[in-house]
């Protein structure tokens, strides 16, 4: 018999470079459409994870859309793509009067965020309303780090490892959690629906900037250890030749690894270390393991589109730029993979009962 195939998506972090992912997740839906698929990502995979900027499109594919029908998702890639080039210039927008008004209650604002969590937090509610994860339309992961308890947060509507129910989360708060990268929002406060109580979090990219691993030991929980698993991890691009040199970083102190102006030089080192490490990882390990297929699509930005705050007109041109050259480079990945979901998708048709509607998760 057969085993199961199991479909999974992992999205890296990386601010407004998640145009990056959502381009090439628009071109394998086109493959999908041009084979007859003509269904929700939703639907397409069974699990979904990402951090930071991923996590907000993989909330977005997942989460049920307030006052929308049955199986509707929070947001199209059409909207998500919107969000990216017309909303984030409105969430990165440096505002001196709000500044000024921090300095005010702040006196120390040289060391405040760089920019007020308000116009994010207004969409998140406006998108995903205040549904919780335990509603998602598929399975998801959504990584986060608590400063209060000092420990990596997994958000997700699986199973833990004693097979009980996960911690529950608004939808909207804890993609706002993922978000919150340290310098760029201050931390976000969350309800913890299941135990009744407030938490703080920062971005999961200070720990988990790709989450292909944890989307995989999430399957494990949910017993899709011995399936068959293909894991599509997707990532926004890094600058190789964007250097930190040594006459600069040796006079920056703790501030000028912290500083917006210089790149937050920290965060980007620890997310593109923690990036590669993680692939290099994945791939070694799943090349040993026989149920395990992955794929990686990842690429070169040109240097100044590294920063994960520079949503200006110019920039997303070189962003959209580096997702043709990915989406050229990986054409026969992409469509051999557009092939195993086609099938996969036609066989849990002809399995389902009359008149049921299937879903892939």
């Amino acid at each position: 018999m057969a085993q199961k195939k199991r479909f999974i998506l992992s999205i890296d972090g990386g601010g407004v470079r998640g145009l990056i992912p959502l381009r090439i997740l628009e071109t394998l839906e086109s493959r999908l459409l041009n084979r007859g698929v003509d269904k929700p990502l939703h639907q397409v995979f069974d699990l979904i994870a990402g951090t930071s900027t991923g996590g907000l499109i993989a909330a977005g594919l997942a989460a049920p859309r307030p006052g929308g029908t049955s199986g509707e998702a929070a947001a199209t890639l059409a909207e998500l793509r919107e969000f990216y080039e017309r909303d984030a210039r409105e969430i990165f927008k440096q505002s001196i009067g709000a500044r000024l008004a921090r300095a005010m209650t702040n006196p120390l604002g040289l060391f405040d965020e760089s920019y007020d969590a308000r116009p994010l937090e207004r969409l998140l509610k406006e998108r995903f309303g205040w549904t919780s994860m335990a509603s998602g339309l598929t399975k998801l992961v959504l990584t986060a780090y608590d400063i209060e308890n000092r420990k990596a947060v997994f958000m997700t509507n699986g199973l833990e490892e004693n097979g009980s129910r996960p911690d529950d989360y608004y939808f909207w708060q804890a993609v706002r959690a993922t978000t919150a990268a340290p310098s760029y929002f201050e931390p976000a406060r969350i309800e913890n629906l299941t135990r009744k109580r407030d938490e703080a979090m920062i971005d999961g990219g200070v720990f988990m900037n790709d989450p292909a691993m944890a989307a995989y030991l999430e399957a494990g929980k949910l017993g899709w250890d011995q399936d068959d698993i293909v894991i599509l991890s997707l990532g926004t691009g890094h600058a190789p030749e964007r250097a930190f040199p040594y006459k600069d970083a040796v006079g920056w102190g703790g501030l000028g690894w912290m500083q917006p102006s210089n790149g937050v030089p920290i965060l980007s080192i620890f997310a593109d270390g923690q990036a590669q490490t993680a692939s290099y990882q994945a791939k070694r390990l799943f090349n040993d393991l026989p149920n395990v297929t992955y794929h990686r699509i990842d690429g070169l930005l040109e240097a100044e589109s590294e920063d994960m705050d520079n949503a200006r007109p110019g920039n997303m041109i070189l962003l959209n730029g580096a997702a043709d050259r990915m989406i050229r480079d990986n054409t026969v990945m992409l469509d051999t993979l557009a092939d195993m979901l086609k099938d996969h998708m036609d066989h849990a048709e002809t399995d389902a009962p009359d008149g049921e509607l299937v879903h892939a998760a």
